[in-house]
């Protein structure tokens, strides 16, 4: 009689393979899709895949787009490694935007070699403190972080939205909702000239070697792993769980 036992660890091979089985399942759900709404499967996948990669445009494209991508997976790798299911990444993605645009457009038309900086700080000062809302309400109150960063991701677009029609406006824009166009000292040199790539690539992936390093050879990556696998084991080892989730969040 068959009966199935949970492995005593993980199996080295299914972790190398199942990003792969994962990639190939996408497609092949996406080749369905197509084909049920009557478009040719094969041409749309290549439009998406193959596409970008034969031009320099599609290339820098591909860049910008996966920039905002790369940093935000980093950040919910460390989350997830310890637990917590923080599913708003995109409403903190916003609000971080916010903050930054806010610092640049409050020193429009001006600014010098210090802006850029501030404007990271502020972006990551607004983003880490949405993100605490769900870590406050879970250590605090238990709160699932799952709902709670959900639907404050439904209240930062509407934040968005607001301040896009209202305060952040372009008054030269015709009513029309985006802010003005930053300034030369607001904007990230460029990687390749004549396209949007930027800089902010390289800082992406700087942050994924920050991130893997964090979680491989630092005690508090350590601590977090430890809270995500055996939350009882981290009490006894005297990590403190509401700090772990606050800090992962």
């Amino acid at each position: 009689m068959l009966r199935l036992e949970p492995r005593r660890e993980a199996s080295k091979a299914m972790f190398y393979i199942t990003p792969l089985i994962a990639v190939a399942l996408t497609l092949i759900a996406g080749a369905i899709l197509f084909a049920a709404l009557g478009k040719p499967s094969l041409y749309g996948l290549r439009l998406i895949f193959i596409e970008p990669l034969k031009s320099e445009r599609g290339l820098a494209e591909l860049t910008v787009k996966a920039t905002p991508l790369i940093l935000i997976a980093s950040g919910l790798a460390i989350g997830f490694r310890g637990g917590i299911w923080n599913i708003g990444a995109e409403g903190q993605f916003a609000v971080g935007a916010l903050g930054g645009s806010a610092v640049a457009l409050a020193f429009y038309p001006g600014g010098g070699i210090w802006l850029l900086p501030l404007m990271c700080l502020a972006g990551m000062a607004s983003g880490m403190a949405w993100a605490a809302i769900p870590a406050l309400l879970k250590t605090k109150f238990n709160a699932n972080e799952i709902l709670v960063s959900l639907m404050l991701t439904y209240v930062a677009i509407l934040l968005l939205g607001t301040l896009i029609f209202g305060p952040l406006r372009d008054p030269e824009g015709l009513n029309f909702p985006e802010s003005r166009l930053f300034q030369p000292a607001a904007t990230l040199p460029l990687l390749w000239e004549g396209t949007r790539a930027h800089v902010g690539f390289l800082v992406a992936l700087f942050a994924v070697a920050a991130s893997w390093v964090l979680l491989q050879r630092h005690v508090a990556g350590f601590a977090i792993q430890v809270l995500g696998q055996a939350p009882r084991a981290a009490s006894f080892a005297g990590f403190s769980a509401n700090r772990l989730v606050c800090s992962a969040s």
